[in-house]
């Protein structure tokens, strides 16, 4: 099983950048998706999550209004579309995903069953 980040870079403030996470060798569509973050000195926070079908999705209060999740059950992809970016949102970006139909808002390890190994994003003033 694999989960693959990619898409990070640096940007400058109020530009946009396009996460994505291509998972392998796992059912897909029988899992939640949520990406992380975690700053430099700062603990691991939840972004977002979507569930199974793509029908529902929650975001942390901080990114609500610029980032959008989404998924591509065909292609085994999750996505995050990131607008409006500020220099807070600096971090190391994680996809992760959960077996089940419920979105968790956890940043904790034991909630999910699979992590991406992170992508750098880096937004400058």
């Amino acid at each position: 099983v694999q989960l693959q980040a990619s898409g990070g870079g640096l940007v400058q403030a109020g530009g946009s950048l396009r996460l994505s996470c291509a998972a392998s060798g796992v059912t897909f569509s029988s899992y939640t998706m949520a990406w992380l973050r975690q700053a430099p000195g700062k603990e691991r926070e939840f972004v977002a999550g979507i569930t199974l079908n793509g029908n529902n999705t929650w975001y942390a209060d901080s990114v609500k209004g610029r980032f959008t999740i989404s998924r591509d059950n065909a292609k085994n992809a999750a996505y995050l579309q990131m607008d409006s970016l500020k220099p807070e949102d600096t971090a190391v970006y994680y996809c992760a995903s959960r077996r089940g139909r419920l979105i968790v808002t956890s940043s904790r390890s034991n909630s999910y069953d699979y992590w991406g190994q992170g992508t750098q994003v880096t937004v400058s003033s």
